[in-house]
């Protein structure tokens, strides 16, 4: 069963604020005038520390503003993920931590996940966090292929945006950290005159993965407020062309930076050094 995070710090946040609220209103009032009549019955002066803080208050109130600060850092400006999979090879590998960008699609309530305020979307080429459309408990990220409106087509591994191909440039065979090679074909994807990536393709396998049929019958046009994407790692991603398209109420954001990358088959230390700091494109 996955642990639902973002709850988990909703729930905190409300329950460490409503003790802390709760007894600066009802009790420590009680307690200071307790404290200062017993001080006088003794012939001293009243202070305003000089009685205890009962330790569930002094908890919350300590607790409090930290849990705050780290539930709205994530909510609404940037939250950190691990790349389980390799559906977006050679972009991200396995055992990558990325940053993802919460507010580069609209700021939206935590655990709701309802928009409040529109701030931009999504573009083509963006790799994107969204939440899987067929469980929502899972976060899944792939590339934005085809936005509103657009009408994609896959054929003989090359895509085809609004009825022109997305130019491809072959880089050679994927090597992997073995040294050997893989199989693959490692080239350049070319989204527009701006922007390009990596992309691995199989020869050897069809277009489509197993019982992926969405654009196997032809070119289909992406419904308003939805999102087609894709796994860089083309003939090993399940993505958009085996359950359809992504609804804007479930993305969660824009990927934009590795922060660490741990890879256990490395000799010596396991951290990559050489993807920290890298700039996802």
């Amino acid at each position: 069963m996955s642990f639902d995070f973002p709850t988990f710090l909703v729930a905190a946040t409300l329950l460490t604020g409503g003790i802390w609220l709760l007894d600066a209103l009802l009790f420590a009032p009680k307690r200071r005038r307790r404290a200062a009549t017993s001080a006088a019955g003794k012939g001293a002066s009243a202070q305003s520390g000089g009685y205890k803080e009962p330790v569930l208050v002094e908890y919350a109130r300590s607790f409090f503003p930290v849990i705050l600060v780290v539930l709205l850092l994530r909510s609404f400006l940037v939250e950190p993920f691990r790349i389980p999979s390799g559906s977006m090879m050679p972009t991200l590998l396995v055992g990558d931590f990325i940053l993802v960008n919460k507010f580069a699609y609209g700021l939206r309530w935590p655990v709701l996940n309802k928009k409040f305020l529109d701030l931009g979307a999504p573009e083509r080429g963006d790799v994107m966090v969204f939440r899987f459309p067929r469980d929502e408990s899972i976060d899944y990220i792939k590339r934005v292929i085809a936005v509103p409106g657009d009408r994609i087509y896959y054929r003989d591994k090359t895509l085809y945006v609004n009825g022109e191909p997305l130019e491809q440039s072959p880089l050679g065979d994927y090597v992997g950290d073995n040294g050997k090679p893989t199989g693959l074909i490692e080239a350049v994807e070319q989204v527009d005159d701006e922007h390009e990536h990596k992309i691995l393709i199989n020869p050897r396998t069809g277009d489509f993965p197993r019982s992926c049929s969405v654009l196997a019958r032809g070119p289909v046009t992406v419904p308003e407020g939805e999102y087609f994407v894709m796994g860089d790692n083309r003939d090993n991603s399940n993505d958009g062309r085996c359950w359809g398209f992504v609804p804007d109420e479930n993305l969660v954001g824009k990927a934009f930076a590795i922060w660490m990358s741990w890879d256990g088959n490395r000799d010596g230390l396991p951290i990559a050094f050489d993807r920290i700091g890298d700039v996802v494109h």
